[in-house]
C-alpha cells in the first residue's frame, strides 16, 4: 500500500469516476485502475462497486477512506514541518467564513498571505458559525471567522474578539421606513421579515433583541443566503435585519439605523492543536500568536 494508491482511491470516491479521477490525477485510466485494483487485492476486499452508469464505495472502501485521507494529510503536514525548517511555508491552508463577515477584509489579508508565501494552497469555505466551529474543532478548518450573538459560547477552539457591532434595517427604496433617520424595534415589529433559519446564530442575534424588549415579530420567509435575502427585500416581500457596515455595501437598498436593535460580535476561532506552519503564519498575519499545544 502506497500514498499514491491512497490518492487514487480519494479522487475516484470524491468523483465517482475513474475517468474523471484519472483526469484529476494526471494519469491514464488504465494505470489508476490497476492500482486501485492492486490495493484491493492487497486488503482482501472490493474498495468500489463499478457498473456502466456509476461507481460508488463498498462498505469496506466507506471504511477504507477517513484513513487514506488522514494518512495523505499527514504525508503532507510532514512535508510542510520540513520544508518549515528549512525556513520555507508551504502545504495547505483552510479558512472559512460566514459571508457577512466585516471586522477584517478577507481578500486583502489573503492577497498579502499569498503574496508571502505563494506556495501554500489555500480553500475557503462559507458557512454558517455553528458549523464553521464544528469544522474548526475537528480539523477540517484550520481557522474561521464568525457572527454571534453577545454570550455565544464557543467550545474547543480558541477564540479572539475581533468587532462589535450594530444591525441596521434594510428595506427596499420604496418603502415607507426607506425615508426614516432612524426606527425603534416597537415600529420593526409590525413588518414582516426575511431572515436566517430559526435556531442559527445569525437569526439569533434579532431574536434576542425583539425578545428583550417583549416584542413579536413575524419571520415570513427563512433563507439560507444573504444575496438571497437582499433580493427578497429589493422586491418587496420583507425587512432584513443586517450588520450596518456589511448592509452598507448592498446595491439597490436602504439601511435604517434601529434604536437599542441587535448587536453581532464577530470572532476569529483556531484549533486548539498545535497548528501546521501554513496555518501558524496566517494566524501571525492576523496578530495572534501560535496557539499553545493541546495537552
Amino acid at each position: 500500500m502506497d500514498l499514491q494508491q491512497m490518492r487514487y482511491v480519494v479522487a475516484v470516491a470524491e468523483t465517482a469516476s475513474f475517468t474523471r479521477a484519472a483526469e484529476r490525477c494526471h494519469v491514464v485510466q488504465s494505470a489508476l485502475s490497476h492500482q486501485v485494483a492492486r490495493l484491493e487485492k492487497e486488503l482482501g476486499a472490493r474498495l468500489f462497486e463499478r457498473t456502466s452508469r456509476r461507481v460508488r464505495l463498498t462498505a469496506a472502501g466507506e471504511a477504507f477512506l477517513p484513513a487514506a485521507r488522514q494518512a495523505l494529510e499527514a504525508a503532507e503536514r510532514a512535508r510542510a514541518e520540513v520544508a518549515a525548517a528549512s525556513g520555507e511555508i508551504r502545504g495547505r491552508l483552510t479558512v472559512g467564513s460566514i459571508p457577512t463577515v466585516t471586522a477584517v477584509d478577507l481578500p486583502a489579508v489573503l492577497r498579502d498571505y499569498r503574496g508571502r508565501y505563494p506556495q501554500v494552497r489555500i480553500s475557503l469555505r462559507a458557512g454558517s458559525s455553528e458549523r464553521l466551529v464544528d469544522m474548526v474543532r475537528d480539523g477540517t478548518l484550520d481557522a474561521a471567522f464568525l457572527g454571534v450573538p453577545p454570550g455565544f459560547r464557543i467550545q474547543g477552539v480558541h477564540d479572539r474578539e475581533l468587532a462589535h457591532g450594530q444591525h441596521v434595517a434594510v428595506v427596499a427604496p420604496d418603502h415607507p421606513l426607506a425615508a426614516e433617520h432612524e426606527v425603534d424595534l416597537r415600529h420593526l415589529a409590525e413588518e414582516a421579515f426575511v431572515d436566517f433559519a430559526d435556531g442559527s446564530a445569525a437569526r439569533a442575534q434579532s431574536d434576542q433583541a425583539f425578545a428583550a424588549a417583549g416584542l413579536r415579530r413575524e419571520v415570513a420567509f427563512e433563507v439560507s443566503g444573504v444575496e438571497l435575502m437582499a433580493r427578497m427585500v429589493r422586491h418587496g416581500l420583507g425587512v432584513a435585519l443586517l450588520p450596518a457596515t456589511f448592509a452598507a455595501e448592498l446595491h439597490g437598498l436602504r439601511c435604517v439605523p434601529i434604536t437599542n436593535g441587535p448587536v453581532r460580535v464577530e470572532r476569529l476561532v483556531w484549533s486548539r492543536f498545535t497548528p501546521s506552519p501554513a496555518a501558524s503564519a496566517f494566524l501571525a498575519l492576523l496578530g495572534v500568536g501560535a496557539p499553545p499545544t493541546a495537552e
